[in-house]
């Protein structure tokens, strides 16, 4: 049976579940028109997180990432009541499959180094973790809509990097999350 998930009252079929992070639950839907993302926030508590009001900020941090210049999906409409975000679907594979599928161009670490000279400049840091970036058409796209102020801890280069190839810390978290 088909499931269906609605936003503002429009009606989308769920294709799957493209996963589940920090702050909600990623669908892939779609309509008569096409394919998107539709993101259901959850409150489910994060050890390592501490979250306000979530989706007051997927929407700030969608346009500050936009006034940065950050490649990120549209964000096409917002339900404050039934906190559901529909977004752009960015169809391709994630660095993580990728780097599974010992497929990694080194033109995507090229890209996401400038993607951090742009952010470093505006103080800002976002998840680098790879299940995160999408390459279509050989463009590399974030994502995902968090960012937060720039701490070196945090950066690509402190600590993204790690898990942009078959480093023991990305087969780590491989292994555990087959």
């Amino acid at each position: 049976m088909e499931q269906k998930i609605s936003l503002n009252g429009r009606a989308y079929t769920v294709r799957r579940l493209l996963g589940k992070g920090k702050g909600g639950y990623s669908y892939l839907v779609f309509d008569e028109a096409g394919e998107y993302v539709l993101k259901q926030i959850h409150h489910e508590p994060c050890a390592y997180y501490q979250f306000g009001n979530k989706l007051e900020a997927e929407c700030s941090d969608y346009r500050r990432l936009r006034e940065i210049g950050i490649r990120i999906p549209a964000m096409l409409d917002v339900d404050g009541a039934n906190e559901r975000i529909l977004k752009e679907y960015i169809e391709g594979d994630t660095i993580y499959d990728l780097i599974l599928q010992d497929q990694m161009d080194p033109s995507y670490l090229s890209q996401v180094r400038t993607m951090c000279e742009l952010l470093y400049a505006a103080h800002t840091n976002i998840d680098y973790f790879p299940t995160n970036f999408v390459v279509r058409r050989g463009e590399l796209y974030y994502i995902d809509f968090e960012c937060n102020e720039y701490m070196d801890q945090w950066n690509f280069e402190n600590w993204g990097v790690q898990y942009w190839s078959k480093t023991p810390q990305f087969l780590q978290y491989a292994e555990e999350h087959p």
